[in-house]
């Protein structure tokens, strides 16, 4: 007992007290970049009329009808640093199908896809923290699991996955213009750890902006039970046998638990729009990761193991749609 006394008295205790202490307060402003991004916007940019142009008679359907678009994980700091591995499996996905163009440029931790290397006042600060190791990195992992968090508030989250969708949309029009609005759409979503949170979010603004069927790809991704799931055509969680990660959206939301059965989640894994795919002995990350380059023993990398079931998802072709 005289142990456990002199521990809460010690020097070690008392920075591990400082730290949760730190970590609360700084969930607590978290929101207030929201709130201040959605107080400076005005009506229009905050909820745009349909983003595909008016069909005209002489209006031919565009060659790309297909956006595969990738949001990456809490480990992510600016719209252009996606690691090699992810820009490789993103290429890869999006060249096999003429129709598709790729679309990496979205930092899913700000509402208005601004870096933390961009205009910001400790730019400096996240610039020097993404390119440490170690403990001070994981600075950027807190600040952006926080970010996560705001996405699956009810109160907050509104207005941030609005802003996502936006930035989404606007990524779109800017890797291949946006054909007019009788020709459906082919949106795949794809994103990692707590990217997909963030996908699934935006995904209810997404559909009163395009003319789409909307497909999430979670990649050992975190995520609730409350967001997307009824606007979804589909959501696939894909999960290797070594990802402990992905289990904890599983644990600390409620509308992921099974008796839960009224929620988002549990209406579309009951209806056949939500499937948990196991793709193999993955990681969450690194050479074992869903895109590493390692291999099992067959010799197939844990890249093609990825691959091989993302290709066979049925989400690749889309019927024909008038409507929008």
């Amino acid at each position: 007992m005289k142990r456990v006394f002199d521990w809460l008295h010690s020097t070690t205790f008392k920075l591990l007290g400082l730290a949760v202490f730190i970590f609360l307060i700084w969930g607590t402003l978290a929101p207030l970049e929201t709130i201040i991004w959605w107080v400076t916007q005005d009506e229009e940019s905050i909820n745009p009329d349909s983003s595909q142009p008016e069909a005209t008679s002489d209006d031919s359907s565009s060659d790309i009808d297909c956006y595969v678009i990738f949001l990456p994980g809490v480990g992510s700091y600016d719209a252009d640093n996606l690691t090699d591995k992810e820009s490789n499996f993103v290429n890869l996905v999006a060249d096999e199908r003429p129709n598709c163009v790729s679309v990496e440029d979205i930092f899913p931790f700000s509402e208005a896809n601004e870096g933390l290397v961009g205009e910001r006042i400790f730019a400096p600060v996240w610039d020097w923290l993404s390119q440490s190791d170690g403990a001070a990195y994981a600075l950027i992992n807190i600040r952006n699991i926080w970010r996560l968090a705001i996405s699956a508030d009810h109160r907050y989250g509104p207005v941030y996955n609005r802003g996502i969708a936006n930035t989404i949309v606007e990524r779109m029009n800017a890797a291949s213009s946006l054909p007019p609005a009788n020709q459906r759409l082919n949106v795949v979503l794809m994103s990692t750890s707590g990217g997909s949170q963030v996908a699934l979010g935006a995904v209810s603004y997404l559909e009163d902006r395009i003319n789409a069927q909307i497909s999430v790809i979670s990649l050992g991704g975190v995520f609730s039970g409350s967001d997307g799931f009824d606007e979804a055509d589909g959501v696939y969680h894909l999960y290797g046998t070594e990802d402990w990660i992905d289990n904890i959206g599983s644990i600390i939301f409620p509308s992921r638990w099974r008796w839960a059965v009224t929620s988002p989640f549990n209406r579309a894994r009951r209806q056949g729009r939500y499937q948990a795919i196991e793709t193999g002995p993955h990681e969450h990350d690194g050479e074992q990761g869903y895109f590493g380059e390692a291999t099992v023993e067959d010799g197939t990398t844990y890249l093609d193991l990825t691959l091989n079931v993302v290709d066979q998802l049925p989400i690749w072709s889309i019927e024909d749609s008038n409507d929008i």
